[in-house]
Formats: C-alpha cells, structure tokens, sequence
C-alpha cells in the first residue's frame, strides 16, 4: 500500500509541476534588424555563452530572439529574463542604454500582426532593471503596452490606444514568419534583415538600439547573458510524460490487487 501510494504521489508531483511551468527554458538567437549610417551593428561571441551587441550610432538595431513559446497567449508568460554583464553605470541614470534591452513581442488576433513593445526609459518601468531583467507576466501586467508596426489597429483593444500588457493578455505570441507584407510594417520590425523578403522573424525579442541615438552603447557594447523565457503552459510532450506517470501508477496498483 505504502509504495502504491508512493507512486501516485510521484505522479501527481509530475502533472503539478509541469502544469505550473514549461520545463525547458528558451533559446534565444542574436539577429540584426537594421543598419544605420550604412552599417550593420556588432554582434560578438563571449565567453561562457554571453552575447555583445555593439550600437554605434542610432538606426542600427539588433536583438535576441526566441520563438520557442510561440503560440501561447501573452498573459501565460510565465518567466522572462536576461542579465546584463557590462558596466552600466558608465551610461546616464535612466537613459537607455543604462536599462537596455527593452521588449518587443509579435501578437496576433490569429489574421492581423502588431508589436507590443515596453520602454525601459519609463520611469514606472525602471524599478524593474537590476543588471538586467528577471521578469513575470505579473511584473509587465500593469505597465503601458505600446503597439507598432501595424496600421490598423482597429483589431486592437480601444484601437491600440492607452493600453497596458493586461489588456492585451488574451492575444497570441506569435512571429509573422512567411506573411505578406501590410500597411504601418516597418524597416524597425523585430524581423530578420536578412529575412525581409519571408519576414524571418521570432516571437519574443530582446531589442538592443533604436531609429534614434537613445539606445547607443558604444564600444564595448551591451554585453548580456542568460536570455531566457518560459510559459505556465505546459508543453504537449510534458503533458504527454505526466499522463504516462499516471497511467503506470494505476496499472502497478491493479496488478498488485
């Protein structure tokens, strides 16, 4: 009996745990997404895994991009976070590139595609940054949500205007990847440079430099490490793992009966 009950417990310990959180968390690949003056921005290997990226003057643009939890709502982030390795303090307070990279998200009502992006310079946002970000759904939910890349926003709640991440929590993360081009998509889209013509692009974006001079770093550039983001939505093969737990539970139960 004792071991029979060890068994469902462990089970259960299974479907508990990964019903709270995606297990793996994501990968997320360096991109540029605009030259400015004629050159592209820096990307540079580090050691240990960490990633530089150079802005050395505004119109350059790079990210980290991820879409390994594509598909899943915006509100079921569950964990969103990168560190920052450089020194900051050679920056302004609360400049940007003192409380870089900023977010940009592709949503989609499953037909139309925007960006909703935050800003790290706003002031209610700052209080985030600690050498970088560690963030929930919980932290961004009540700070302002801005919509770009779109002309139309009619889709939109209150047409994209005054909106914060909550009000956008129902809409689904997802990368506009092989779409044809719309009216308001702009040379300053999360999308892969050298992607333009199939909209290469990833879901969650880490954004590093700006069409202004408000987000360059100089050389050396914003060094980061550690990128990362996970869902509270379990994957189908989590899914698919737990359910076996249970099912080789109940069988070891009725053959011992």
């Amino acid at each position: 009996m004792r071991y029979r009950m060890k068994g469902f417990l462990c089970a259960f310990a299974m479907v508990a745990t990964l019903g709270v959180n995606q297990i793996a968390l994501a990968g997320f690949t360096p991109f540029v997404i605009r030259e400015g003056g004629g050159s592209a921005p820096a990307i540079n290997s580090l050691p240990g895994g960490g990633t530089e990226i150079v802005i050395t003057q505004g119109g350059q643009k790079a990210a980290l991009g991820s879409s390994d939890i594509d598909g899943t709502k915006l509100g079921d982030i569950g964990r969103l976070s990168i560190e920052r390795l450089d020194d900051v303090s050679r920056f302004s307070a609360g400049s940007g590139p003192a409380v870089g990279p900023y977010l940009n998200f592709w949503i989609t009502d499953g037909t139309n595609f925007a960006v909703v992006a935050n800003e790290p310079s706003n002031a209610a946002f700052q209080p985030l940054f600690n050498n970088g970000y560690d963030l929930t759904f919980a932290d961004l939910a009540d700070k302002t949500a801005k919509i770009y890349e779109n002309a139309d926003t009619s889709w939109l709640p209150s047409s994209g205007v005054g909106l914060t991440f909550a009000d956008l929590a129902d809409f689904t993360i997802m990368a506009p990847n092989n779409v044809p081009d719309w009216a308001g998509l702009g040379s300053g889209a999360p999308i892969v440079l050298s992607g333009r013509a199939t909209n290469e692009s990833y879901g969650v974006n880490w954004v590093f430099g700006d069409t202004l001079s408000n987000y360059v770093s100089g050389d050396p550039g914003y060094q980061v490490q550690n990128a990362a983001v996970n869902s509270t939505v379990p994957e189908p093969t989590s899914m698919a793992i737990a359910c076996c737990g249970l099912m080789l539970a109940g069988l070891r139960r009725k053959r011992r009966r």
